[in-house]
């Protein structure tokens, strides 16, 4: 049996944990900059808030209906999640974190799921004050639904539920919406509409051959995930294939220098994440754009590939070739909005392909080891590249955000007796 553990409202809900008061009241969470709505408590969605609301047109919602907003506290949220994974491991080895607050298990199928579940739930509750939902089921695809049900009528699943039998598991796929399966994305949701599918039932009674030749293998091991055969083990985490860091500007940048600053803390960024996870790449992509809500504005966007003479994480290195592709592509007279660097073609520690014709410089790995230890004993980016500083620290626009109660010693709550 699976099971598929979901954090409820999860950035709402870390916020909740240090701010009990908010507890039964609205509150939306901000993508960065404070752009757009990217969380909603329940109390926020039932204003009919939806997801991706622009914050400023929304602003007068949010003052009527005394709507907590915050700025996205991602140094909280990740911390959360690694507590909450870190209970999960101890009740099986068989792991997949999905995303930042769902994760999988695997359990063997001769247990009492609902009393496992309602344990799980209990210990991350005490342990961090998250709450969670839980589905059991044969796959992981009708655990999702498992786990839906639970979420959607938490006074009579107690926010556990467990598709056990072949009873539940018809029923369960009678109640759920052909848009809302797992994996069906809004194109093969409006095509399954139009031949007569309106539910997860109605699908899988459609025949093999024409779902493999309409969705591909992976609509075809969907089919079968939710007939109860299963398809889809437990992934073994893999090592990224890319690595990226990119963000919208406070301001719209108009000059090389202010752009060249960004693209060149994005790249040793980039550089840090790839010593982080022992890997090096062989490529760069770096892009910048313009604010395509302002069409009052000359519009421009582009992207270009470098290619490194050899692999490397050397935030040096990758700042160096990272600022050579910006030149190229970098043109005067717009308003650039954002801009972002990519590492691809990456490889672990010990298996890169070198080259015999330019060799990386062996001094820069003792030194970003170096740097890396200093900025780990000293605080983020207090040892930095001469070309990141550009007379200031840069900050996105985070004007409602939460104190970092589980990562600053200072915003540590203090409890008076």
């Amino acid at each position: 049996m699976f099971a598929l553990i979901d954090c409820n409202n999860f950035y709402a809900s870390c916020e909740r944990v240090f701010r009990p008061d908010l507890n039964n009241k609205p509150m939306v969470i901000l993508s960065n900059n404070d752009g757009c709505v990217i969380a909603r408590s329940n109390e926020a969605k039932k204003l009919g808030i939806p997801m991706g609301a622009p914050s400023f047109e929304f602003e007068k919602l949010f003052i009527e209906n005394n709507v907590h907003v915050f700025s996205s506290n991602y140094a909280l949220y990740g911390d959360m999640s690694s507590r909450v994974m870190q209970i999960l491991s101890e009740f099986s080895p068989e792991m997949e974190v999905y995303s930042i607050d769902e994760a999988f298990l695997r359990f063997n199928s001769d247990m009492d799921f609902e009393a496992l579940g309602l344990k799980i739930r209990n210990k991350i509750l005490c342990s961090t004050g998250i709450p969670v939902s839980i589905g059991f089921a044969p796959t992981k695809a009708l655990s999702k639904l498992a786990n839906r049900i639970a979420k959607k009528y938490p006074e009579k699943t107690k926010n556990v539920y467990a598709i056990g039998d072949e009873t539940k598991r018809q029923k369960a796929l009678q109640w759920l919406k052909i848009e809302d399966v797992w994996g069906i994305g809004s194109q093969h949701a409006k095509r399954l509409k139009k031949i007569g599918v309106k539910n997860a039932h109605d699908f899988v009674q459609l025949n093999d051959s024409w779902v493999k030749q309409q969705m591909s293998v992976v609509g075809l091991r969907l089919k079968y995930e939710l007939s109860g055969i299963n398809s889809l083990g437990i992934d073994k985490q893999k090592p990224k294939q890319n690595i990226s860091c990119c963000r919208s500007f406070d301001v719209n940048y108009n000059k090389f220098e202010e752009v060249h600053e960004r693209v060149a803390t994005f790249a040793f960024s980039c550089s840090e994440k790839l010593r982080e996870n022992r890997q090096h790449c062989s490529s760069l992509m770096v892009f910048v754009h313009t604010n395509e809500h302002r069409k009052d504005l000359p519009q421009y966007a582009k992207n270009i590939i470098i290619k490194l003479p050899y692999p490397s994480n050397s935030g040096i290195d990758l700042v160096n070739f990272a600022c050579k592709g910006l030149r190229l592509i970098f043109k005067e007279g717009y308003a650039y909005k954002k801009a972002g660097v990519i590492a691809m073609d990456l490889s672990t520690d010990g298996v890169e392909q070198s080259n015999i014709f330019e060799q990386k410089n062996q001094k820069h790995a003792p030194l970003m080891r170096t740097v890396d230890r200093l900025n780990k004993l000293m605080g983020k980016h207090m040892v930095r590249l001469g070309t990141q500083a550009n007379g200031k620290t840069w900050k996105m626009r985070q004007e409602k955000l939460s104190p970092s109660y589980t990562t600053k010693i200072k915003d540590i709550i203090t409890i008076i007796t």
